[in-house]
């Protein structure tokens, strides 16, 4: 374990209700708010009337930006610099899941900057500064309301890349596991996958975390593969929902990663897949996964694989550990597949190997060491990993 600084500054308002707090958190950056959102769903549900109310009687100015995609797009990000600027905004205020937060956070970095705000992904151009963001969580995947981080699309250049900053953390979200009650089926299946994978960058990199952080990404691990199934039988069941919603901001928050050099491997490679075919990021996740585990399955990793099932999955403890880390891929994929439903390989979901070689260059652009994480992977591994998934 390396020296670490704990910084998790984001002020949270968890259960029923909470919302009633948001507009005297919101008075506290201004007076000016730009609200952000998806395709209209928190319309349908009532959430965008409660927050409305909030906000005007908290006596503050809105503005509105809308229809941000899945996979946010960097125009999005454009016409919210623009709105910011024109409406002297004074903090950004985002209502949705992963992509709606996602947004926000770049929107408040722009609206600090006169380029275009693509130099901050394209280019490595560094967040300086941005305006207040404040979330309201409403689907249980991403935990973008507790970090300091983004994922921006440009369709233009096929790219879909990550960005981090202290100033895009969130001041406060609002995580209110009853505005999740509505997330379908397939979303709620793609979330506890994305959650799960968060962790899993963490647990299976090949530096240790110490015994108690070990603990706690089990922990986390085995309430997701607990409440999930719940969830999709009983949408409505409150202990499930907020269990996966207090898993999904704990998982990626950073404290599970402090004091360790990791590499992510199994987000980059869904990155660009999403980046080409707009897939969910959660269903990408959840097929990469399994096969990025079989892959790197060999006598050095075997054990790592044996505890992840002995510890999570209830696998017997007196297996050989290489019967052991077989079985417990086979369980995990089982629950991805079966469980929760998720579709099993590229193939179903449309997508054929004409663009792997593309991709894995694209992942290993410049590198000329292998990208370690549990195993070494050169862009050869990488290749082949998304061919086991066809």
């Amino acid at each position: 374990m390396n020296n670490f600084i704990y910084d998790i500054p984001v002020r949270v308002y968890f259960g029923k209700g909470q919302i009633e707090h948001l507009g005297e958190e919101l008075k506290k950056y201004g007076e000016r708010v730009l609200l952000v959102y998806g395709g209209g769903s928190i319309k349908k549900n009532g959430l965008y009337g409660a927050v409305a109310s909030e906000i005007k009687d908290a006596g503050l100015e809105l503005s509105e930006l809308s229809g941000v995609d899945p996979n946010p797009k960097i125009h999005s990000i454009r016409e919210g610099q623009k709105l910011c600027k024109e409406k002297k905004i004074d903090m950004v205020l985002a209502v949705g899941g992963g992509s709606v937060i996602d947004c926000a956070k770049v929107v408040a970095a722009a609206a600090c900057v006169d380029f275009d705000p693509w130099d901050f992904l394209g280019k490595g151009v560094p967040i300086e500064k941005a305006l207040p963001v404040i979330s309201v969580l409403t689907i249980a995947a991403t935990g973008s309301e507790m970090d300091n981080c983004a994922v921006i699309s440009n369709p233009d250049t096929e790219d879909k890349i990550a960005i981090s900053s202290s100033h895009m953390v969130p001041r406060a979200s609002f995580l209110d596991p009853t505005y999740t009650y509505t997330v379908n089926r397939y979303q709620t299946a793609c979330g506890a996958a994305d959650i799960l994978s968060h962790v899993f960058e963490i647990y299976f990199a090949k530096e240790r975390s110490l015994y108690m952080v070990e603990c706690f990404m089990e922990g986390l691990m085995k309430t997701v593969i607990r409440y999930a199934p719940v969830a999709l039988r009983e949408p409505d069941n409150y202990e499930a929902r907020a269990n996966l919603m207090w898993a999904s901001s704990w998982a990626i928050n950073g404290f599970i990663e402090y004091g360790k050099n990791v590499t992510w491997i199994c987000h980059p490679l869904e990155h660009e897949l999403s980046a080409l075919y707009d897939i969910t990021h959660g269903l990408g996740l959840a097929i990469l996964t399994p096969r990025w585990m079989e892959y790197c399955l060999d006598e050095t990793t075997a054990e790592r694989f044996r505890q992840f099932g002995v510890n999570v999955l209830g696998i017997e403890k007196d297996l050989a550990p290489m019967e052991a880390a077989k079985k417990s891929i086979e369980m995990l994929s089982d629950f991805l597949f079966h469980t929760l439903g998720l579709s099993r390989t590229l193939t179903e979901i449309g997508i054929d190997d004409r663009n792997i070689k593309a991709m894995a260059e694209k992942i290993c652009s410049g590198r000329t060491l292998p990208m370690e994480s549990l195993k070494p992977l050169m862009q050869e591994d990488i290749e082949a990993i998304y061919r086991m998934c066809l």
